[in-house]
């Protein structure tokens, strides 16, 4: 079995487990990305080559992940309701899409 490389990244507060040529959904990436525009994820938690293993305190200096936008869009309505029992008050609907930007992958340094 062939080893992977793979790091953990850390983006828009969250953490993403990523390695070469996979697609990873963002949720908050800066509104000047364009599709096809090249991204750099400098924020690495962990790196793994198969045998060896770095661990930042917090971020690795010098490391980075390079990735490609391939689509910018906005996922399904969320309905978020709000109701108060017995108070006889209505319903209140509101609705919400969230924001994502899908980014393959390219390279880990």
């Amino acid at each position: 079995m062939k080893p992977t490389e793979f790091a953990i990244i850390e983006t828009g507060g969250k953490q993403y487990k990523v390695a070469k040529g996979d697609i990873v959904t963002v949720e908050k990436l800066s509104n000047t990305h364009k599709e096809g525009d090249k991204v750099v994820f400098d924020k690495v938690l962990l790196w793994d080559n198969g045998t060896d293993t770095s661990i930042g305190t917090p971020y690795i200096a010098k490391a980075e992940v390079k990735g490609t936008v391939t689509e910018i869009g906005r996922l399904a309505k969320v309905l978020v309701v709000r109701y108060k029992q017995k108070s006889r008050s209505g319903w209140k609907r509101n609705g919400h899409r969230q924001p994502f930007v899908k980014v393959k992958i390219d390279a880990l340094k």
